[in-house]
């Protein structure tokens, strides 16, 4: 069969270097697939497999296609949680192109079905044999499941002035599996794939491409946001690329996998098809050295090293299969020729820590040592049985060979004397029959039915809704009960044990404890009895767990009957946190409390209470052996009625203990609670008891009570070599060669510099004439030419264009073509600058006087009847109620502003209309009667191409700035809606400041302001999946914010910060309370503002906050993190600090401003840069100067200004595409920036004055985003997403060396001591990272998930001798 399938491929080399179309397999709905409905996140049913396929160690037995270029065995969360990050995902992934992608508006198919056609799994089979010659070469599939994802585009977020794109992708995943083996095939077409990556779609104006993700990952893992098992094929452009060009089976554009056995199979195969022809050439890519194809790298969660390990030999790596048939299926003549080796390694990496917290190197994890991940979307498992038939019976004398399956698939079945019993296996939990995974969210749903006594009103209700979601990682459980009538709803908020059942089933477990779900499964049947005083009112409830539905949701029946008090509608209930003992045997679980509630109206309060007892029954294993009692400690309880959506919430937080959980706890070390009283620079080794010792840090020595840091360049203990000059750091030194070498290749010693040679410098580049093109260096040496505006060509022929063909001009002016240009000139009797010309006895005119001198191509209204109508106005200019054509003879009435009144006109030679008077008419206002019916051109001397819609305000008006929606032209307007002469900017300028607003009757709150500022920046219509702020009649926060569509809701305080804690997700919504600010004495420090404490922290900027992140040494004090400044509705990208004055300044691409604010308490923000701004992103401030510098990536400038603002000048405004990021070194007076322009990325630097200004690096860079200057090492440094790598460099671009070479997608950097911290799109986190090893050491992922943008340091001291006291 080998030589079989050889000769196939050895034959059909010739056909071509790449996957033509016909490579695919067959599909679309001519072979009977299923069509995904298009959109932009949606996802499949679930498609049964028959016969089950084994996929990472497991059986799936259903398969979801998602719109985003992913397969998974379960459905999928919403796209926020998963597209923009990196591997591995916390739910089971096949990903042949994971992005943010798109099939509205007719962009593409995706196809999906299961099939068993023999041509198929002839053409499977043949693509897996020349991926796995030596072990699959008697493979014989009896199955597929083929995906194709056939022209789908990005996701784009249009706009007037954008068109979707016409860059479309091709591919398709391919899964051929038998009883005991699963191969997963990828396919790229040639031309396939004609983009490789998506914008994030929070990113704002920020301008930033996530590449797509192609692998696989487990979904396993402590936290599989953090950690996890995977493996990735290509996650960076460069290998994106080769996706079509290269191949792990021979065969450019197929690659291959082996991804599911009944055998162990610990890890993904790639195939190794490719290296086995002779006639293979070698990859032109270059490798870093000890690196081979598809090395797997471990990421330790303890030191964050990545470590590549290098791929074992084909022969050896791949794991014998059994021969499956004589049947031999070939492939098909599809090959294309030539035999490349595979692209540039990615990686698979798992996090596996062994007990000292090393990292184990292992190929074959125990899967017991580590626990799954908080999985946002239950596991499915398939568990089909009788329950009213189950049980733990010696009379039937039950054995696991043949009841096993009785158990959860996630169980193992143990036999005893007396019959079987289930227990889950490591990382879930449950009572075996039933399990469900560790930390995992859960989801319960149920009915609710009742008849009830309140008061003296009799309520009765029938099968309500009732919905529970649990976040099993922290132990809490919110709960909504919808469609109880009133007055019942209410008056069952006291009735807290209700929710407080599934607080006991899935509270935190302490070590040795249980919770429900351990005991009871999903299984059992809760009776409650609650006696209210001081009335006596007695309420019976009864719950019946019914078992795991489809979904693995819980499936419960709630009856409630009795009496209760009555609540009127003006009271909240309180209920403090308590604890409660539970009392266990092997069948039942008992509990009794009296509990206290108190009732608040306004001021007055009420304590009442209630007893309560109740008893959970269960058919438990006899063989089990549980606590005789545990206490269920309830840290937060909350009850409310949400009267607009009719609903009753409960939210509770709880974990469960042992009974003497009140014993006295050991002392814990300070080394391990870290309230030691060592210094920064030194460690805490831990002793006996509370005993411990500070030890001096590498490259410090002790010295009295401290530690001393050690000069190794003056105390002679440095290696710098010849040629070399010996710099002191903190806790190290470094080598710096002299000026006129270069770090040699070991990173050692310096050799002599060779000279380089610039073409655009020495002129020897092909570009046209400077007057007409300019030269941008590139790397590689090969520059790229680009014409000058006002000429058009490809840079080395560039001809003049005629920009007069456009009508850029007024009508009543002259366009002058010039060179590269043109000019407008007025005609006589108009004055203007030609692009607004006014005629001189053209004052202020009404609309239909304008309407009169500009008159419409046909007449407003339904009927147009030809030729333009010049309008009747009266002597005051406002239009006359009767209007005639006075060509055609047709008449109608029209209101005040000139709109035809429907039924109102008569043919020509019949009666006129009798019409009223203008005011007598209700009637639009002229800008709303525009808006229906716009002019051909817009309103004024200066009209700009296409039709202007005018922008109204609330009442009608027009607003004093109106904007053309296509050409970008902006200008002020009168009340008329005319165009106010001198105030036209033209595109991509800053737009006038036209009139003022109107005075409202208060003051707008700060929830109103961030509020209009966020719907200004999304056009006045956000999208279901944007977030923009409630606010109550009053103006203030709501207490209750919710992410649009996304059920994601949250609780805020008075000042509209999110309360820790509150936070839920989809399909339950917490109870939110209106917060009331404690009465204070004297005054508070400003509510936006929380002062830091002393010492070294990092600022990093996540959006509409500015966060705080303390530094013990360079070790991250992630649990002191706090937010230290919230900016509603800005996008806070920049930041810097002034060590001088303590003052943290910022840039807002929201907001369009640079601002700044003390770090002392009460301080206010204050805005000091407010116009002339487009995007504005880095920022860096000279404290020595006391200057600041800026990026404006919308403008193409870079700026300079003092640190108030004043003395602003333009530094450059040529040569620049995308800059970014901004460093400055205030002691030599250098500046640095990076340019991420995607043709020609680049690093420049001049000095703080504008002079001098060079190109530092241009070479192998791609999307330099990060960059900072450290003040004591004297480096440059750099974090650039598109090569992955972080560098550095000495001042003068000498010195280059790659610290590390497998980031994510970094977007800002900053160094300090011998640490670089950059911020993370992939992880949304902060990351260490050690200067000398490179190793990644730490990092901080905030518990709200969005985009970090800039980061600083803040120093207790200023470098250069400014102390910060």
């Amino acid at each position: 069969m080998q030589a079989t399938v050889a000769a196939v491929l050895v034959a059909l080399l010739a056909l071509g270097t790449a996957l033509p179309p016909r490579g695919l397999l067959p599909h679309g709905p001519p072979h009977g697939d299923a069509r995904l409905r298009p959109g932009d996140d949606e996802s499949s049913p679930g498609v049964p497999l028959h016969p089950a396929l084994h996929l990472y160690g497991r059986a799936a037995r259903r398969l979801y296609v998602g719109t985003n270029g992913v397969i998974s065995t379960q459905d999928f969360p919403r796209e926020t949680q998963y597209v923009d990050d990196d591997f591995p995902t916390d739910f089971p992934v096949i990903a042949p192109f994971l992005a943010d992608l798109d099939t509205s508006g007719d962009r593409g198919n995706i196809y999906y079905r299961q099939d068993d056609s023999p041509d198929v799994l002839d053409q499977a089979a043949g693509y897996i044999q020349a991926g796995f010659p030596r072990t699959a070469g008697s493979f014989v599939p009896t199955n597929t499941f083929i995906a194709t994802w056939e022209d789908v585009g990005a996701y784009q977020e249009l706009s007037q002035d954008t068109k979707p794109s016409k860059k479309l992708n091709t591919f398709q995943v391919v899964i051929a599996y038998n009883d005991e083996d699963t191969y997963a095939i990828f396919l790229y077409p040639d031309g396939g794939l004609q983009f490789l990556g998506t914008r994030p779609k929070e990113s704002y104006n920020v301008q930033l491409e996530l590449p797509a993700r192609v692998g696989f990952s487990w979904g396993d893992g402590d936290d599989p946001k953090r950690d996890g098992l995977f493996h990735s094929l290509a996650s960076s452009e460069q290998a994106l690329r080769q996706l079509e060009r290269e191949s792990n089976a021979g065969l450019p554009g197929v690659w291959v996998f082996h991804v599911g056995s009944t055998a162990p199979l610990e890890h993904v195969e790639p195939g190794s098809g490719g290296a086995t022809s002779p006639v293979v050439p070698q990859s032109p890519e270059p490798r870093a050295p000890g690196t081979a194809d598809y090395a797997r790298a471990l990421y330790s969660h303890a030191d964050r090293a990545s470590t590549e390990l290098p791929a074992q030999d084909s022969s050896e790596a791949m794991s014998p299969h059994p021969h499956h048939g004589p049947r031999a299926p070939a492939l098909l003549g599809i090959v294309p020729e030539g035999l490349p080796a595979s692209p540039g390694q990615e990686r698979s990496r798992r996090l596996h820590p062994n007990g000292d917290g090393s990292t184990g190197q292992s190929y074959s994890p125990n899967h017991s040592s580590y626990s799954s991940g908080h999985h946002g979307v239950g596991v499915e498992e398939d568990v089909h049985f009788n329950p009213d038939v189950f049980t733990y019976s010696a009379a039937s004398k039950e054995t696991c060979a043949r009841h096993h399956g009785r158990c959860s698939p996630h169980a193992f079945c143990t036999d005893y004397a007396t019959g079987i019993c289930c227990h889950c296996r490591a990382t879930y939990y449950g009572n075996g029959r039933q399990c469900l995974p560790e930390g995992a969210v859960h989801r319960l749903n149920g009915k609710v039915s009742g008849s009830l006594t309140v008061g003296r009103a009799s309520v009765r209700f029938q099968d309500v809704d009732l919905h529970t979601y649990i976040v099993g990682s922290d132990g809490r459980a919110y709960t909504a009960i919808s469609g109880v009538p009133q007055p019942a709803a209410r008056a069952l908020l006291p009735l807290l044990p209700v929710g407080g059942l599934f607080a006991w089933l899935f509270a935190l477990e302490e070590p040795g404890s249980e919770n429900g779900f351990s005991i009871t499964g999903a299984e059992f049947t809760q009776s409650l009895e609650v006696t209210f005083y001081p009335g006596d009112e007695t309420v019976h409830v009864t719950q019946m767990a019914e078992g795991l539905g489809p979904d693995n949701y819980l499936s419960l029946k709630t009856h409630i009957q009795g009496q209760v008090p009555f609540l009127p509608e003006n009271v909240t209930v309180h209920i403090a946190p308590y604890k409660e003992l539970y009392h266990y045997s092997s069948s039942a679980v008992t509990s009794s409390a009296h509990r206290e509630y108190v009732l608040a109206a306004g001021t007055a309060n009420q304590t009442l209470s209630y007893r309560l007892r109740q008893n959970i029954t269960f058919a438990g294993c006899p063989h089990t052996r549980l606590p005789a009692r545990q206490r269920l400690s309830v840290v937060r309880a909350f009850a409310l009625y949400d009267g607009q959506e009719h609903a009753l919430r409960y939210a509770l937080a709880a974990r469960v203990g042992s009974a003497q959980d009140d014993a006295e706890k050991p002392p814990v070390n300070p080394c391990h609670d870290n309230t030691h009283a060592c210094g920064a620079t030194a460690r805490c080794q831990p002793g006996a008891g509370v005993e411990y010792t500070c030890e001096c840090a590498a490259g410090y020595r002790r010295d009295g009570r401290g530690c001393r840091e050690v000069d190794e360049c003056t105390e002679g203990l440095s290696q710098c070599g010849p040629f070399t000059i010996c710099l002191n750091v903190p806790g190290s030194y470094r080598c710096e060669c002299r000026s006129g070498y270069r770090l040699a290749e070991d990173g050692q010693a310096c050799v002599p510099l060779a000279p380089t040679t610039d073409p655009c410098e020495d002129g020897s580049h092909p570009c046209a004439p400077a007057d007409r093109a300019r030269c941008l260096p590139r790397a590689g040496g090969r520059p790229a030419c680009e014409c000058l505006p006002g000429y058009t060509g490809d840079g080395i022929e560039c001809s003049d264009v005629d920009e007069c063909a456009e009508n850029p001009c007024h009508p009543a002016a002259s366009c002058y073509n010039t060179l590269g240009s043109f000019f407008c000139r007025c005609q006589p009797g108009y004055e203007g600058d030609g692009f607004q010309c006014v005629h001189g006895s053209m004052q202020r005119l009404t609309p239909c006087q304008h309407e009169q001198l500009y008159p419409r191509a046909v007449p407003p209204g339904p009927s147009p009847v030809g030729d333009g109508h010049v309008p009747q106005c009266d002597e005051e200019g406002r239009y006359r109620p009767l209007q005639c054509h006075g060509s055609t003879g047709h008449c109608w009435c029209v209101d005040a502003a000139g709109q035809e009144i429907a039924g109102t006109r008569t043919a020509p030679g019949s009666t006129p209309p009798r019409c009223g008077s203008p005011e007598s008419i209700q009637q639009l206002t002229p800008c709303e009667h525009e808006r229906l019916y716009p002019r051909a051109v817009p309103p004024g001397p200066s009209p700009v191409g296409d039709g202007h819609v005018p922008q109204c305000d609330e009442e009608g008006r027009y607003r004093p700035l109106q904007c053309h929606g296509s050409t970008g032209y902006c200008w002020c307007v009168d009340a008329a809606g005319q165009e106010i002469a001198g105030t036209r900017t033209a595109p991509g300028s800053t737009p006038p400041r036209c009139g003022s607003p109107e005075p409202t009757e208060r003051p707008r709150t700060m929830c109103e302001r961030w509020r209009q500022s966020l719907l200004e920046h999304y056009g006045g219509s956000p999208r279901s999946d944007q977030y923009v702020p409630q606010c109550e009649a009053a103006g203030g926060f709501a207490p209750l914010q919710c992410h649009g569509d996304s059920g994601y809701c949250w609780c805020v305080d008075e000042s509209g910060r999110e309360i820790h804690g509150t936070r839920s997700e989809p399909g339950s919504t917490p109870p939110c309370l209106p917060s009331v600010a404690p009465p204070s004495v004297r005054p508070s420090p400003r509510p936006d503002v929380s002062p830091p404490a002393t010492g070294t922290f990092l600022l990093y900027a996540q959006g509409q906050q500015i966060g705080y992140l303390p530094l013990n040494g360079t070790r991250l004090q992630k649990e002191a993190a706090k937010t230290l400044l919230s900016l509603h509705g800005s996008i806070v990208v920049g930041i810097d600090y002034d060590c001088r004055e303590k003052t943290i300044y910022w840039t807002d691409v929201a907001g369009r401003t640079i601002s700044r604010a003390s770090l002392e308490p009460g301080a206010e923000p204050e805005t000091i840069i407010s116009s002339g701004l487009i995007s504005p992103e880095g920022l860096a401030v000279d404290h020595l100067r006391r200057d600041m510098f800026w990026t404006d990536s919308g403008l193409d400038k870079i700026e300079r200004a003092r640190l108030d603002g004043s003395e602003r000048r333009v530094l450059f405004d040529t040569e620049l595409v995308n800059p970014r990021a901004i460093a400055v070194d205030p002691v030599r007076g250098n500046l640095y920036w990076t340019d991420w322009n995607r043709e020609a990325p680049k690093i420049e630097t001049s000095t703080v004055n504008g002079a001098n200004r060079r190109v530092l690096v241009n070479k192998d860079i791609g999307l330099p985003n990060g960059l900072t200057f450290d003040p004591f090492a004297k480096l440059l440094c750099w974090a650039d997403a598109g090569t992955k790598h972080l560098e550095c460099t000495f001042p003068d671009g000498t010195g280059r060396r790659v610290i590390q070479n497998n980031l994510n997608y970094p977007f800002s950097i900053v160094s300090y001591a011998n640490h670089f911290y950059h911020t993370d799109w992939r992880r949304d986190g902060v990351i260490a990272v050690d200067k000398e090893t490179g190793s990644f050491t730490d990092e901080y992922l905030p518990e709200q998930r969005s985009h970090l943008y800039g980061i600083t340091a803040v120093y207790p001291y200023c470098p250069g001798g400014y102390f910060n006291n």
